[in-house]
């Protein structure tokens, strides 16, 4: 058990304290408040003298631990380039808990990512969503799959077309490839359910799309990539959330009219590549206005899932305001992966996941004095 105090605390969902604290008991928040009107206490007390307290920052999208910092392809688990339709692959199969990024990330107060299967592939494989502190994966995991990820646009293009000659080689058998795959599962799935005796690897990862179980998380820069995913999420009645949305400035009533919650970013630093052109973080400011929740992302190892702070930050300078940039990097991004019961924001009975920072988390000179992982403190 342990009581953090005397600091700023901002739960994102259940409000802000001048001088707060969060109690802590079994790993899970128990009560939270202004600590004037809190209860006695003796047990461990944790001084945030001042600084603010905060949930910890979950980045929805990343490649940590199967991108590996520092290493060439014996690190490199993010695509499995032989078929552009793998939904039987698994991001925690090839996840390392020892890449050197998780605790540099860690460091700077994230301690949940969404790891991801990369792009290359029309259906990529399932992802998971783990916490950032362990040895064994299976102890990491949040949920998984939380999402199946699919792709559009130029990297399956890329990939199989340009590289290697074979489909997709337009964007026409992207879709095509997509739509012929989910028949194949949908008919699968109905065969099933009469009875059947059946298996299929594929076909079974793909169930929990099917069912609604799981989202599809569609990388989509362009804005025609982004109505693309739409359009196909309609048709096979699947819940859809679009990772990058970097021309989504174009077709921002579509997005709003869609219902979806997108994923933003990285939208930093140079275009690797003709899609990326014009990605800015000000398109936040334009979805907040037009009533879209969104989650942001460093696209790790695009950018170091350390800079994620600083990416809600910019999107503030570019006007989107404060408390939706705190809720896109905290509470959106567990909402897009199915695991807002347990994290994302400071509140009773999720799990005590909580970073004290010496200042607003959005300065830069702002240092992380401690992070709770589980109610553990596992920095500072």
């Amino acid at each position: 058990m342990i009581r953090i105090q005397n600091g700023i605390l901002h739960t994102v969902e259940c409000g802000s304290y001048e001088n707060g604290y969060v109690d802590i008991e079994n790993g899970k928040i128990i009560r939270f408040g202004t600590l004037c009107d809190a209860p006695a206490w003796n047990d461990e007390v944790f001084d945030a003298d001042g600084g603010f307290i905060f949930p910890g920052m979950i980045d929805a999208h990343s490649h940590i631990g199967i991108s590996e910092e520092g290493v060439r392809w014996e690190g490199e688990d993010c695509n499995e380039t032989t078929n552009p339709v793998t939904p039987d692959m698994r991001a925690m199969d090839g996840f390392y808990p020892f890449d050197i990024a998780i605790p540099k990330a860690r460091r700077a107060g994230i301690t949940t990512v969404n790891v991801c299967p990369g792009s290359t592939n029309v259906i990529g494989g399932q992802t998971a969503a783990v916490k950032l502190y362990g040895r064994n994966i299976a102890d990491m995991v949040i949920k998984s799959p939380a999402a199946m990820k699919c792709a559009m646009g130029e990297n399956p293009k890329r990939n199989f077309g340009e590289s290697g000659g074979s489909t997709p080689m337009t964007r026409m058998a992207i879709a095509a490839i997509f739509r012929r795959t989910m028949t194949e599962a949908a008919r699968y799935l109905a065969k099933k359910e009469k009875g059947e005796d059946l298996y299929d690897a594929q076909n079974e990862a793909l169930i929990p799309l099917l069912k609604r179980e799981i989202p599809m998380h569609v990388h989509a820069h362009r804005s025609d990539d982004i109505l693309t995913a739409l359009r196909l999420a309609e048709e096979f009645h699947l819940r859809c959330v679009t990772v990058h949305t970097t021309g989504g400035s174009a077709i921002i009533d579509e997005i709003a009219g869609s219902g979806i919650m997108p994923i933003v970013g990285p939208c930093i630093g140079p275009a690797g590549k003709p899609e990326t052109v014009g990605g800015n973080l000000a398109m936040t400011a334009d979805l907040a206005k037009a009533g879209v929740e969104f989650a942001l992302t460093t696209d790790h190892d695009v950018c170091a899932l350390w800079m994620l702070p600083y990416f809600a930050s910019l999107a503030v300078r570019e006007g989107l305001d404060e408390q939706a940039a705190f809720r896109a990097i905290t509470l959106n991004g567990a909402r897009v992966c199915g695991i807002e019961d347990r994290v994302g924001s400071i509140r009773q009975g999720k799990d005590a996941d909580i970073v004290v920072f010496s200042g607003h988390p959005f300065h830069y000179l702002t240092k992380t004095r401690a992070v709770f992982l589980d109610g553990r403190q596992v920095e500072g």
